[in-house]
């Protein structure tokens, strides 16, 4: 009788990803289909990748987060983790910056982070097991003119994150933020060339990153690897944010 030496194929997790359908979102969530995970991307419009369960969400919604939880965990299973990728801008200097303005980009980027991460704790609570990622910013951390919103509620990230990465630890619950810098994205690509050069001129590694740089960060941190880091901050940032 043999023994087979090859490892065991991990098994497939439930993943749920928001904001899945483009830019940075959809790179993390084909990154974790490409593992063999079971994926659900939760996005306003459609359009998820091929192969992830598409959920219609509003972050800004407690009911339809609640709902969107209550349909992957009926199609895939409990949310064993979570990338809070959603987010939005509404950039514009403080004295031009309406209330809407601020209250749109908040509610979005951190409060809908709060929503999601509560929503996703019962049932990782009770598994004991789980891993949450937030996507913040270099923004958060170094400040940028005309994104007081953006910056705020993407700094908020770290400390809403360490907060929970002490509640949840003896769980064996991580939580962590993922930073990422410029990316070649949509949402950069409305640039001029002009400001496109000023901005890798800030950038030691001298280019923007590539979606699927951060996504490789994300997934990092949901593996096997990272179990023993929680409270971290990664920047993914090619040098930009050094120091802070």
């Amino acid at each position: 009788m043999t023994t087979s030496t090859e490892p065991a194929a991990p098994t497939p997790r439930v993943v749920l990803v928001t904001g899945g359908n483009r830019g940075i979102g959809r790179a993390i969530a084909e990154a974790f289909l490409a593992q063999g995970d079971r994926v659900a991307v939760t996005t306003r419009n459609g359009g998820a990748p091929d192969g992830a369960l598409d959920v219609r969400c509003d972050v800004t919604d407690a009911t339809q987060v609640d709902a969107a939880f209550a349909t992957v965990e009926a199609e895939l299973g409990p949310v064993e983790v979570l990338v809070a990728n959603a987010g939005i801008t509404a950039d514009t200097l403080l004295l031009r910056m309406s209330e809407d303005d601020w209250t749109r980009v908040v509610d979005t980027n951190l409060t809908g982070t709060f929503r999601l991460t509560k929503r996703a704790a019962k049932g990782m609570l009770r598994m004991r097991r789980g891993r949450v990622v937030l996507v913040s910013s270099v923004v958060g951390l170094l400040g940028s003119p005309g994104q007081a919103n953006y910056a705020a509620s993407k700094a908020g990230l770290v400390g809403f994150a360490r907060s929970l990465a002490r509640e949840l630890g003896s769980r064996s619950i991580t939580v962590n933020v993922v930073a990422p810098g410029y990316v070649d994205t949509d949402m950069t690509s409305v640039l001029t060339d002009e400001q496109k050069a000023g901005i890798k001129q800030q950038v030691p590694l001298g280019r923007y990153a590539d979606p699927a740089e951060v996504a490789g960060a994300v997934t990092w941190l949901a593996g096997p690897d990272a179990g023993y880091v929680t409270g971290a901050v990664i920047p993914v940032d090619g040098g930009l944010g050094m120091g802070h």
